[in-house]
């Protein structure tokens, strides 16, 4: 582990505790590795989801209601 990691007390539910330890046992990697893997993967999720919604921020809106008389003006419900 780096000298600049940090450490923090985290309260897992007891099944996904007793899921990590196996997961670390069978993979031979810390639950710290296991942990900060998928933080980190869920922060770079974040991150592509924001990408996608600035990428698509000047799209046209419709509301709700418009949505659903367009799809009736056309037969699709």
């Amino acid at each position: 582990m780096s000298e600049t990691a940090k450490r923090s007390t985290i309260y897992f539910d007891p099944q996904l505790h007793a899921a990590l330890r196996l997961k670390a046992a069978h993979t031979h990697r810390s639950l710290s590795e296991i942990v900060n893997d998928a933080v980190r993967a869920a922060l770079a999720e974040d991150q592509e989801d924001l990408a996608a919604f600035e990428e698509r921020v000047s799209e046209p809106t419709m509301s709700y209601e418009a949505l659903l008389d367009d799809l009736k003006a056309h037969g699709k419900i």
